[in-house]
Parts: C-alpha cells; sequence; structure tokens
C-alpha cells in the first residue's frame, strides 16, 4: 500500500481523503500497527483502482 501510494505522490493525509479513511488510521496500517477488516482494504483499494487482494500481497 506505501509503494502504491508514494507511486501516485500522495501523503498519507491525501490517500486517506481519497479512500474516505482516518489518516492515523492509514499510519497505523502502514507501520502494521492494526489489521484492517475486509471492509477497509476494500476502501483502500478503490483510489489505486486495483483489486483489494494486491493490497494483500
Amino acid at each position: 500500500m506505501r509503494r502504491l501510494r508514494e507511486a501516485k505522490g500522495w501523503s498519507q493525509e491525501a490517500y486517506a481523503d481519497e479512500a474516505g479513511i482516518h489518516r492515523t488510521y492509514v499510519s497505523d496500517i502502514e507501520r502494521g500497527a492494526r489489521n484492517p477488516t475486509v471492509k477497509i482494504v476494500e476502501k483502500l483499494a478503490v483510489p489505486f483502482d486495483v483489486p483489494a487482494g494486491r493490497l494483500l500481497d
């Protein structure tokens, strides 16, 4: 997820806005401090226009 976000040139805040979640949640996921639910993974995949499963690789 971080690589995709950085490739787009987005900050965590910009990405979180695109995904409709809070910036600290994005930060926590990238650091491995939280395990997102399937619903959140789906929301995170939308701004990248990729299948949700790609974020789990």
